[in-house]
């Protein structure tokens, strides 16, 4: 099942506190990034962030976007502008630690 362009725009509007955010159409589905940097995605109308050592603290169950991709949090309370701000602003910086 693919995402809708609704629920993407309802995330983009959430995610409007995280700086620099964009987002690329992928098979159906959408690629987010944050200053240059994937962070996640929007799979099955599902909110997904890779999974860092910044981002452990928050307790998100992890889920599988699509058949044999790595496991990933799934951000049930999109709801939250500020807390998911927090969360996505901590994988980003994991993920540049990373690097």
């Amino acid at each position: 099942m693919a995402s809708t362009k609704e629920y993407r725009d309802f995330v983009l509007e959430q995610l409007s506190e995280v700086p620099d955010v964009t987002c690329c159409p992928m098979m159906g589905e959408f690629l987010l990034y944050s200053a240059g940097v994937l962070f996640g995605g929007i799979y099955d109308d599902r909110l997904l962030i890779k999974i860092v050592l910044g981002n452990e603290q928050y307790k998100m169950s992890e889920s599988i976007p699509y058949d044999g991709a790595k496991p990933m949090y799934l951000v049930e309370d999109v709801d939250d502008r500020e807390k998911l701000a927090e969360i996505v602003k901590n994988t980003v910086k994991g993920l540049l630690n990373k690097k």
